[in-house]
């Protein structure tokens, strides 16, 4: 079994999917917490779909660089508005 510290090194591409309702900034929100944490994020590592229900996955692939990185980037997409649900 491999625990928490031997899981990742770093720096390592990382993907991260939101799931949330659709809304006007929705896209933009999101956008912005990612860009705070991760300034290299590349535009052609972002994918975007709709459910069958009408809920909006947007996928980030981003360069990880510690997990302190990650854990404060998922803190602050857990309390960005619309946000139902992180992968």
């Amino acid at each position: 079994m491999v625990t928490g510290e031997e899981a990742l090194t770093f720096p390592t591409d990382y993907p991260v999917k939101i799931l949330g309702r659709p809304a006007d900034d929705f896209r933009a929100r999101v956008h912005a917490v990612m860009l705070r944490h991760a300034p290299d994020l590349d535009a052609d590592q972002v994918s975007e779909r709709l459910s069958a229900n009408g809920n909006l996955s947007i996928s980030y692939l981003l360069r990880a660089h510690s997990r302190e990185q990650i854990e404060a980037l998922v803190t602050d997409l857990k309390g960005c508005d619309g946000v139902m649900m992180l992968l």
